[in-house]
């Protein structure tokens, strides 16, 4: 099991750490991390791992591995082998993980703005994107960038929380995914509170305010089959 600093932390970018396996396919799992493994649509953490002996290991990706809260550091190729017992330095690609951050906070908004279920989202550097089950067209560009981007200028906190899986089985419109149901059956479940916008259960790393995200337009809103339609964000830069 791997001590999730960024849980606690999202803005931790490098940790002291232990190897404490390595798997048949070179990935690297440690005593704790600040890396953020692929999950909830967000894309896994790039950055180095620095041994004791001054060389560095460039971590490709990070991905979940078997147990709830093992990582596994999947180094990039011909890269040097890491052994047991190793000391590191794990350091992530901040400005990478920062922009992930505001364009994860911006869904949650966005999730606030379009009031239908959510069937899919995905994020990536600079841009994401939300699927929803709108059977017909409800929406429009032009006034869900206008809502965003009033939300983000009224710098609404952003805060977490743990519930129980009791509570949050008796509180199911606090799901908003169709497709993917947050991690339940280890007794709590942590929720994102975009204060007086949105409050949801999510695993990944946000913003600690709204104001941090940055001006964003809507590219397009597309038809995805019968029902489902895309709007996809990005930042104005």
């Amino acid at each position: 099991m791997t001590e999730l600093v960024f849980r606690d932390d999202p803005y931790a970018k490098s940790c002291e750490a232990r190897v404490i396996a390595i798997n048949d396919r070179g990935g690297i799992e440690l005593d704790r991390t600040v890396f953020y493994p692929t999950g909830g649509g967000q894309p896994g953490d790039t950055g180095t791992l620095r041994l004791a002996d001054g060389r560095e290991i460039v971590i490709a990706t990070t991905v979940k591995g078997e147990g709830p809260d093992d990582v596994i550091h999947v180094p990039a190729e011909g890269q040097g082998p890491a052994s047991e017992g190793d000391t590191v330095t794990a350091v992530i690609d901040w400005d990478i993980r920062h922009r992930l951050m505001r364009i994860h906070t911006c869904l949650h908004l966005l999730s606030s703005v379009v009031e239908y279920p959510v069937t899919g989202g995905q994020i990536s550097n600079g841009k994401g994107r939300l699927d929803f089950d709108m059977p017909e067209m409800t929406v429009e560009k032009d006034a869900i960038t206008a809502r965003l981007n009033e939300l983000i200028a009224e710098a609404h906190p952003v805060s977490t929380d743990w519930i129980t899986d009791d509570e949050l089985a008796a509180q199911p419109d606090l799901v908003k995914t169709m497709s993917v149901k947050p991690p339940m059956g280890q007794g709590r479940v942590r929720l994102i509170d975009v204060d007086g916008c949105d409050l949801q259960p999510c695993g990944g790393t946000h913003v600690a305010n709204t104001s941090e995200i940055g001006q964003v337009r809507v590219r397009k809103i597309e038809k995805k089959g019968r029902q489902n339609r895309r709007v996809s964000i990005e930042f104005v830069e």
